[in-house]
């Protein structure tokens, strides 16, 4: 148990003392969580974090010159780029087959945007079986495991609102046949909630109110919780990330990782071409040489909306959050146990005890939460790698409960992607009269994971009937099961 002379102390030290108010209030098991809890926090840290980020209150500004950034397109426009993308998945392949590769997922969200009661990373989300994302992507893990011969292991940030209901989820479902010795669950570091006059709030009598410290934390946590010294004991010098709510994304791209290796890159980026200027995605830029993400909201009017002579935007490169990072290049922006990365401010308003011990809820911003994001890694590496890709193909996220970028949307997509596969290896689909799938489709990463690799083992005379569910699993049965 922390010492309360000596946190008391430290609180008195830093202007801080306000937060043992009602700590005679309090019951033994509560003081003791009190004063553990503050015991935790990092005072040189917090205090230049308030210093910069909420008694200055800064405004982000666009400075410098400011040029697209150059990305390798997703399909070749000549030979020599042909050739480049085959050597990058030549070499992806045997990064991955000799063990220098690990998957990295951020799960640290709860489902209640969406309307669903628990970690967004068990929510039902494909369009036959329902299986929840982990199961999606840990299918993808074990077909790239299989393939490869190799064991791959797994990289799973929680936050503390789902770290128990995520490991439970995975404990009852046998960690959807990975070993769990591969499956490494680490959790989100917490920020505290800051006032306006530079005074963290309590959350309760007996806790601060705190909040996730950003995906950009998600590199800190890679540290603090060992899983680097893990992937050094066994040999993973690559780490593909990606965010959980996508179920789209590539886990293990041998295209990704070879590019990356083979223009000697530390950190590397997908991108997409935008939709629209405004579209909420932020917009890859080079800034002053460095390759740089600009936020939608931050980007200055004029280049956002500005194209090229061939009427594309030109600045449309769009950040859909999916990394290779050299874990070397982690390593270093994590030396010492602190993050080089910046802070990024958001007024909140955030639930406080005030000083008569009343909890107070706020109709308007009363408090700065402080956030980290990890595409800010990039201008520090050394070299990178933009790789553009296919939005049908990669990107469909889950956000919303309805309208755009929701479920339904997602299993659309899904669905679409599906389809065309099986199209492109010469299996009659249903559509109606306006061309969209009429039916339900889903194929398991298990029985094939790329339209390559379904066109090699599909049976040419399959068929699928208007409104069936149709699914292909690991065996290639045709059904709903699992």
């Amino acid at each position: 148990m922390a010492d309360f002379a000596a946190v008391n102390d430290r609180l008195q030290a830093h202007g801080q003392e306000h937060l043992l108010r009602f700590y005679p209030q309090l019951d033994p098991m509560r003081q003791k969580a009190l004063l553990d809890q503050l015991d935790t926090l990092d005072f040189d840290v917090l205090n230049d974090a308030i210093n910069q980020y909420v008694l200055k209150a800064p405004r982000y500004k666009v400075e410098g010159d400011i040029q697209p950034a150059p990305t390798v397109p997703s399909a070749p426009t000549d030979s020599a780029a042909a050739e480049e993308r085959e050597a990058g998945r030549k070499r992806g392949e045997e990064l991955i087959a000799a063990g220098k590769t690990a998957a990295f997922v951020v799960a640290g969200g709860q489902g209640t945007r969406l309307g669903y009661d628990g970690p967004k990373g068990c929510l039902e989300s494909t369009p036959v079986v329902k299986k929840p994302l982990f199961r999606l992507f840990a299918e993808q893990i074990m077909a790239a495991s299989k393939r490869h011969r190799v064991r791959i292991p797994w990289y799973i940030m929680t936050s503390a609102a789902n770290d128990v209901a995520t490991k439970a989820h995975f404990r009852q479902n046998d960690h959807w046949g990975m070993n769990p010795k591969d499956v490494f669950f680490l959790t989100q570091d917490m920020m505290p909630a800051i006032g306006m006059d530079g005074k963290l709030l309590l959350g309760a009598k007996g806790s601060l109110a705190m909040s996730p410290n950003g995906h950009g934390g998600s590199l800190l946590a890679l540290r603090k919780s060992g899983a680097l010294e893990d992937m050094q004991k066994r040999g993973v010098e690559l780490l593909s990330y990606f965010q959980v709510d996508n179920p789209l994304v590539r886990c293990i791209d041998p295209v990704f990782l070879g590019l990356h290796e083979l223009r000697k890159a530390e950190m590397s980026a997908k991108a997409l071409p935008k939709r629209d200027p405004m579209e909420k995605l932020g917009n890859f830029c080079m800034v002053n040489g460095k390759v740089t993400v600009i936020e939608y909201s931050d980007m200055p009017q004029e280049l956002a909306t500005a194209c090229g002579p061939d009427g594309r935007l030109k600045f449309g490169s769009g950040s859909i959050a999916i990394h290779v990072f050299n874990r070397s290049f982690i390593e270093r922006l994590t030396v010492g146990g602190k993050c080089a990365l910046p802070w990024h401010r958001a007024e909140k308003a955030v639930p406080y005890v005030n000083e008569a011990g009343e909890l107070v809820k706020p109709d308007k911003p009363n408090a700065i939460k402080l956030e980290m994001f990890v595409f800010d890694a990039l201008p520090l590496a050394s070299n990178t790698l933009l790789l553009e890709t296919l939005r049908n193909e990669e990107f469909s996220p889950i956000k919303n409960a309805s309208g755009a970028d929701s479920l339904a949307t997602s299993l659309y997509d899904q669905v679409r992607r599906w389809a065309s596969w099986l199209e492109k290896a010469g299996i009659k689909v249903p559509r109606d009269a306006e061309g969209k799938v009429a039916a339900a489709i889903e194929i398991s990463p298990l029985f094939a994971d790329s339209a390559e690799e379904l066109a090699a083992k599909v049976d040419r005379n399959l068929t699928i009937s208007t409104g069936q569910s149709f699914y292909l699993g690991s065996r290639g049965q045709i059904g709903g099961s699992r």
